[in-house]
């Protein structure tokens, strides 16, 4: 008996396996609901799944997943971006001026320059919300129109065209391998990248400490001004490479660009299981939102809706997704006060 209550001991616990994991992550469930609508609407429009229709829809996807990867970011730390559209709209302009003023700049260095000018957007932000300690949703939706106000007196009424573009930039959207956009490899590759920095190196792993419980993230250590200006940074920096895709995805920009997308952006973000209350969420169920809320929109069309569906759908996903999210953060919470108590 002794020994049998010693080998027990000894016996490490074992937790779920992978595939219960899998089946019990939040993207499991977004993946089933993204096949049954798929195959739903293939099923009634059997252009749905043609070959044009899902490089449209990858396109289409693809600028708004880039944003979230950045509104992840900064959500992980319980804050909010409202500004990317404008940052988007902003860079795609001056990323043109440039081809306009000059037109053998090499292509990288427009990529760069959009880089730049929205990380520097982004620093803005940062010093707002870590320094001057100003709630994220004021100072961003502050720097939304500030930003958008000198879109519109930067454009003075112009836009830019394709015929300004160089045909290096303008074929970055249409040219592909194996079928697949070089646009959206590209923001493959920025996901991939990011995905790897939160789950396996020490300061991605601080956005979710800072958003989890930052007294204790300062007890652990944690700069928490420099993390969420860091944040704020790199989600400027990824919408000024949205804006520079925008750009070449579409060829014509005005002073509406991007205008509306920073919704598209938090609600998939949201939807994808990203917690508005911070420290919980991954880049794969943002990016999955992302897709999900492209389909939708898609679907709609193909089915030959009414456009204001589209938006009325989007809403409604956002309200279910943040109700979710309340609901299973209560329920943590209480979970936890019980184990203490024991």
């Amino acid at each position: 008996m002794t020994e049998r209550l010693s080998s027990n001991a000894a016996t490490p616990p074992t937790g779920p396996n992978l595939l219960t994991r899998l089946l019990r992550a939040r993207e499991a469930s977004l993946v089933l609901i993204l096949l049954v609508l798929v195959g739903t609407t293939a099923a009634l429009n059997s252009r749905f799944l043609s070959a044009q229709s899902l490089r449209d829809l990858a396109l289409n996807v693809a600028i708004v997943a880039l944003v979230v990867v950045g509104q992840t970011l900064v959500l992980l730390m319980k804050h909010v971006d409202l500004s990317v559209s404008s940052v988007l709209g902003l860079t795609a302009f001056l990323s043109g001026s440039l081809f306009v003023t000059h037109p053998n700049l090499p292509v990288p260095l427009a990529f760069l320059a959009g880089i730049g000018i929205g990380a520097l957007l982004g620093v803005v932000n940062g010093l707002l919300v870590a320094y001057g300690k100003v709630p994220a949703l004021v100072a961003t939706l502050g720097t939304l129109y500030v930003f958008r106000g000198v879109d519109y007196a930067i454009v003075h009424g112009g836009q830019i065209t394709a015929s300004n573009l160089p045909a290096a930039f303008s074929t970055f959207a249409s040219g592909a391998v194996l079928g697949v956009p070089f646009l959206v490899l590209l923001v493959l590759a920025v996901m991939i990248a990011f995905s790897v920095y939160l789950r396996s190196y020490r300061s991605g792993r601080e956005y979710y400490a800072v958003g989890s419980n930052v007294d204790a993230a300062v007890l652990a250590g944690i700069d928490v001004n420099r993390r969420v200006l860091t944040g704020f940074v790199l989600s400027g920096a990824i919408a000024g490479l949205a804006g520079v895709l925008y750009l070449a995805r579409f060829g014509t920009v005005d002073a509406a660009a991007g205008s509306g997308i920073e919704l598209q952006v938090i609600a998939a973000a949201v939807v994808g299981g990203v917690a508005i209350t911070g420290g919980v969420g991954t880049i794969a169920g943002a990016g999955i939102g992302a897709l999900l809320l492209g389909v939708i929109g898609s679907a709609l069309v193909a089915l030959r809706a009414p456009a204001f569906w589209q938006q009325a759908i989007q809403g409604a996903l956002l309200l279910l997704a943040i109700s979710v999210d309340i609901i299973l953060a209560k329920r943590a919470a209480r979970a936890m006060q019980e184990r203490s108590h024991r």
